[in-house]
């Protein structure tokens, strides 16, 4: 710096002494001009004026002469500050104490200082090789942000670095365009700040990219060992202990409920927790997220290990768990904890689920867990859902986006539980495409307010009731905005739980063991109706044609209370030949299936995707409608077919007969639903949309064959302690 200060000196001390001597010069030529005149005068008076007008003519001459004097002066000077500057640049790049290096916009190594060579060490050096070889990124397309946020990992010397760009041109290049060989030979010229930074996405125009590494090894390796020694908080809660103990049999009642306990003290071992029994069925455990992720890497094996045990029942023992972990303190990562357990259970249960500030994973849950449900459930909520009606004056009711006969079906029974109560129940419905039929019907009727949502945000105030069927999630709300509007808000769904849930509803009625949304609204009404005949023939119809659906004829997630519901519905007047044509489709539909199942394609695991890549305005109702009718085919596990909307959105449908867990592989995509039900919406390309479904089944598949594997090595392991047991004891 002092250096450059005393260039800087000696440059403006030149420019003085040149303005001075102009200046001397100029005034010196003025005088001799003035005493010429006036000899010239003295000598031919009657010449005054042609002498004047010379004088007036040389002194112009003089003043354009020190004006041009100066200003090659200030030229001379901003060249030798340019010349300064330049050297100056050059001097702090070569002198650079951290590792330095130049690409150009290939990203080709053009010149790297000696630190840089050293910390890489390659014998046959750095000039000319690829960034992207060094550091598997494309650091020369790379923007200011992109390199600013990321923090780089150099797997051959096994150190972090933050990287930081300066954007330069080149004034100075060689015959072909290229950088001279000597960096010293280039006269480099830094982009103006302006030029430098261009939007956040864009990566500006440059000649070459100035790349200054920082080490910052030991902060990455400090900030990993920080968040590897956080406290984390597990709930662990027996599923169905009761349940169990109530189908053991005598003699292994008493040891079954410490065999669980014993499997679970076990792997709190290996985790170096402290574990607390605070119930008969509740566990808590504090570990490091360090032994946490290993658990997480491992997928959990205690699910496994717990749901192997021998019970003497039909029902095998299973957990839910629920982790927090990144949480400020550890009261926060307990409440994520508390969270993730309550999304475990609201998912079926016999899973585990690991939740932080800003991410959600889930391990397990390849099926329901073992237990039972009974309509007590359904009777308790059904008295509190009438106890809101009756303080409401207004009941706005509504199922997810595209309704299908299990949301309308749902929401004309609730409809139908309100008007009892003497109250205006309002339907929003914004587009029947799923279910023509039966909508009509309902319209024709007169009995049924169905509005749109225009007209039910425009009228809706923060007392009214809201009332969510066959969803729970504000982003597949028919009508999202009026979730903002009201404060007053219950739930009546079948699928399992998802993070994206309504926030502090009034009214939660979840239950993922039942079949459908209508089979929960059809146990209410027996009881908020007082047993006499509520439903009118249509309304009994509609709520049968939801369980229909959902169940697919009543062959999958059927339970006992499932046809105990669809017994009431009949006697209530349910007509099944009408049921059977509200599925009806008109025949261009039915051409349109044609075609996707003329072109579906063999995938691995038994499975099968049909495409619909023309946009259709009738894709929701056409993919799951073929999604269906693929299971058909014998020996097929699962189905996904994808179709594409009139604004490009890609739309998902999933099914399968319970083999295959669809669920979780539409929550590998950002979609979701049940085992044998489920979606999701890309908003890529067709093809691309393709990939990432063939993907996620993928690694769908990988996941069970590591399960597979897994359960296998733990078997096997098990026979050989048995037969060492065995050994010992023939030994005494």
């Amino acid at each position: 710096m002092k250096r450059r200060r005393r260039g800087f000196e000696l440059i403006m001390d030149n420019y003085k002494h040149r303005l001075r001597k102009a200046l001397i010069v100029s005034l010196l030529f003025t005088v001799a001009v003035i005493v010429a005149a006036a000899l010239i005068y003295y000598r031919h008076p009657d010449m005054l004026i042609p002498v004047c007008v010379i004088a007036a003519a040389v002194l112009l001459v003089n003043g354009a002469w020190l004006l041009v004097s100066s200003r090659l002066t200030l030229e001379d000077i901003f060249s030798d500050v340019k010349g300064e500057l330049n050297a100056s640049l050059l001097a702090s790049v070569l002198n650079n104490p951290y590792p330095v290096c130049m690409i150009d916009q290939t990203g080709t190594i053009l010149w790297c200082n000696e630190t840089f060579e050293e910390l890489f060490q390659r014998e046959e050096g750095m000039v000319n090789r690829k960034i992207f070889d060094l550091t598997g990124l494309k650091m020369n397309r790379m923007t200011h942000s992109e390199l600013s946020e990321r923090v780089v990992w150099i797997s051959s010397i096994k150190k972090f670095f933050r990287v930081r760009a300066t954007e330069y041109a080149a004034d100075v290049t060689g015959p072909d365009g290229t950088p001279p060989a000597d960096l010293q030979d280039m006269n480099l010229r830094p982009l103006h700040q302006e030029e430098q930074l261009p939007e956040a996405n864009e990566v500006r125009d440059y000649q070459f990219r100035m790349l200054h590494w920082l080490d910052v090894t030991e902060y990455e390796q400090l900030k990993k060992t920080h968040a590897e020694e956080r406290s984390c908080v597990i709930h662990i809660r027996l599923d169905n202990l009761d349940d169990i103990l109530e189908q053991a049999p005598d003699d292994r009642k008493a040891a079954l409920s410490g065999e669980i306990e014993k499997l679970i003290r076990q792997w709190a071992i290996k985790t170096r927790g402290a574990l607390v029994r605070v119930s008969k069925m509740k566990f808590v455990l504090i570990c490091d997220y360090r032994n946490l992720d290993i658990t997480m890497q491992n997928k959990f094996p205690i699910l496994d290990e717990v749901r192997e045990l021998p019970t003497g029942g039909d029902i095998p023992a299973s957990l839910s768990i629920g982790a927090g972990a990144g949480g400020k303190t550890l009261a926060q990562s307990n409440e994520f904890a508390l969270a993730a357990l309550d999304l475990a259970l609201g998912r079926g249960g016999d899973q585990a689920v690991v939740s932080t500030e800003s991410n959600t994973e889930y391990f397990g849950g390849k099926q329901l867990a073992g237990g039972k449900r009974n309509k007590g459930r359904s009777k308790t909520v059904s008295a509190a859902l009438l106890q809101l009606i009756d303080q409401s004056e207004k009941v706005f009711i509504m199922g997810h986006r595209i309704p299908d006969m299990d949301a309308f079906g749902a929401a004309v029974g609730v409809a139908r539980m309100v008007r009892s109560r003497q109250k205006t129940a309002y339907i929003i419905v914004n587009t029947s495409k799923a279910i023509e039929t039966p909508y009509k019907l309902a319209q024709e009727s007169g009995e049924y307010n169905i509005i749109k949502s225009e007209q039910a945000v425009s009228t809706a105030t923060a007392d009214d009731l809201v009332i969510m069927v066959d969803t729970h999630r504000p982003s597949l709300a028919d009508c999202a905005e009026l979730l903002d509007i009201s404060h007053r808000i219950v739930i009546i769904d079948h699928h399992r739980k998802n993070p994206d849930i309504v926030k502090n509803p009034m009214l939660l009625h979840l239950e993922p063991y039942a079949s459908s949304a209508s089979e929960l609204v059809t146990e209410m009404l027996q009881y908020a109706l007082n047993g006499k005949k509520p439903l009118s023939d249509l309304e009994a119809s509609l709520l049968l044609s939801g369980i229909v659906l959902d169940t697919r004829d009543f062959s999958i997630k059927t339970g006992v209370l499932t046809f105990d519901s669809a017994s009431w519905l009949k006697r209530q007047g349910a007509n099944t030949i009408q049921v059977r044509r509200f599925f009806q489709t008109n025949i261009s539909q039915f051409r349109e299936k044609a075609k996707i199942i003329s072109g579906i394609e063999r995938l691995d695991g038994d499975m099968v995707m049909g495409f619909l890549r023309k946009p259709n305005s009738d894709v929701a109702v056409l993919i799951s409608s073929v999604a269906n009718q693929l299971l058909e085919i014998r020996g097929l596990k699962a189905s996904f077919v994808l179709g594409q909307e009139q604004d490009g959105t890609v739309r998902v449908s999933a099914r399968s007969l319970g083999q295959v867990n669809v669920q979780l592989i539409m929550e590998k995509i950002g979609g979701g639903g049940n085992l044998t039900m489920a979606g999701a919406q890309l908003k890529t390309g067709f093809d691309e949309a393709v990939v990432i479904v063939k993907n996620a089944i993928d690694e769908y598949l990988q996941d069970v064959e590591e399960a597979k594997l897994k359960e296998q090595r733990q078997k096997e392991l098990k026979k050989t302690r048995e037969l060492k047991e065995k050994a010992k004891e023939k030994d005494k």
